[in-house]
């Protein structure tokens, strides 16, 4: 775990990144923050009672204590960004986000050669709450920020493998140059991958205040049901950064699980402070092998 810790170090990303402005709309990876402000007003959002990815009906679920949650053995999950070779222009910082193609392809081929199977979040959430089993060596593939190189590169190469991925959609961005427009965050659905939320414009959600709510969480999440049809019940934490007070809010909205990074899970939440690995950029298919098996 030390080693884990020593290698993500999220909050010294975080600290880094936070400063750094958004041109517009052109939203570059999590280690940029939007400066877009909006004036939104509530919205009926419904509220589907199942959640389907493998036709698992997550209201039979039975909800285990926290002690419980935190007894079941992690399992690995990745957090990737940009799919898509280094430019000159990229700064040392921003090449941690950004996985160049080969290096991307080479990891998706260790991960198969290696036995791993992807699952999708309502099968680790069945398995956090009643040890559901999963199959050998489960591993989850997680993408943040909607960039287009996610469904046009890293997609069809996990395909190959007949893995599935989770997609946090960040929804101010859909449509833009180099983000995915939403015909193709429902095809990455229709093609049995999950589509959760990662906010409106990627602000932190510990400094949200009384509409933000709505702004960053209840209009996205109900634009994302319309593309997909289906309910969106997950969600990622811009820049891996929680607090307790948002715990509630996301339950109140009947999000079931959210993602973090590398910090500790919460001992009273630990299905809202789900761990993730970021993939580094400068990680070869090798060094990425030993901090999966280090890190979980």
């Amino acid at each position: 775990m030390n080693n884990f810790y020593a290698v993500c170090r999220p909050k010294r990303a975080a600290s880094l990144l936070l400063p750094a402005l958004a041109l517009g709309f052109m939203l570059n990876s999590c280690q940029f923050q939007s400066q877009i402000t909006a004036k939104a007003t509530a919205g009926d959002i419904p509220r589907p009672k199942t959640v389907s990815a493998k036709n698992i009906v997550l209201k039979e679920v039975k909800a285990a204590s926290a002690a419980e949650v935190l007894s079941r053995k992690q399992v690995p999950i990745l957090c990737y960004h940009q799919i898509r070779n280094w430019k000159a222009t990229d700064s040392k910082t921003a090449k941690d986000y950004i996985v160049q193609e080969n290096d991307f392809k080479e990891q998706m081929k260790m991960l198969a050669d290696s036995g791993y199977h992807t699952i999708l979040p309502d099968e680790l959430y069945q398995y956090l709450n009643e040890n559901t089993p999963l199959p050998a060596k489960p591993i989850m593939l997680t993408f943040d920020d909607t960039d287009l190189d996610q469904y046009s590169l890293a997609s069809p190469e996990m395909k190959k493998y007949g893995f599935k991925g989770v997609f946090f959609i960040m929804t101010v961005s859909l449509g833009r140059p180099r983000y995915m427009t939403k015909d193709q965050v429902k095809e990455l659905s229709d093609d049995g991958n999950v589509i959760a939320s990662h906010t409106w414009d990627h602000h932190n959600v510990k400094k949200y205040q009384g509409e933000d709510w709505v702004t960053q969480i209840d209009k996205p999440t109900k634009k994302l049901q319309e593309i997909t049809g289906k309910p969106v019940k997950y969600f990622a934490y811009p820049f891996g950064l929680w607090n307790e007070q948002a715990i509630p809010e996301l339950k109140k909205r009947g999000f079931v699980a959210a993602f973090q990074l590398s910090e500790k899970r919460d001992q009273a939440d630990p299905l809202f402070t789900i761990r993730r690995l970021l993939a580094s950029g400068y990680w070869s298919a090798h060094t990425l092998s030993n901090n999966i098996q280090h890190s979980f």
